[in-house]
């Protein structure tokens, strides 16, 4: 247990740090399953938004990704 102040917001950090990790690590890893169910699905590579094919460039970017570049940006646009 640390005794300084400075240390304990250190170890609150890393700890907060640590969670959002694991967070991201598990948001990736359900985004992951869903792509699978989309190849199960035959609806792999296809926007969900506009159904347009998503490029072949971003699918190697982001093998997960749901959505093709404008569609992307304007589901980051409503967040």
């Amino acid at each position: 247990m640390p005794i300084h102040m400075a240390d304990l917001g250190s170890d609150a950090f890393e700890q907060e740090n640590t969670l959002n990790l694991l967070a991201n690590e598990q948001q990736q890893l359900e985004e992951i399953r869903d792509a699978l169910e989309r190849i199960r699905l035959g609806t792999f590579g296809q926007c969900e938004e506009c159904d347009v094919a998503i490029l072949k460039a971003r699918l190697k970017e982001i093998p997960y990704a749901r959505f093709c570049v404008a569609c992307a940006r304007k589901q980051e646009q409503r967040s």
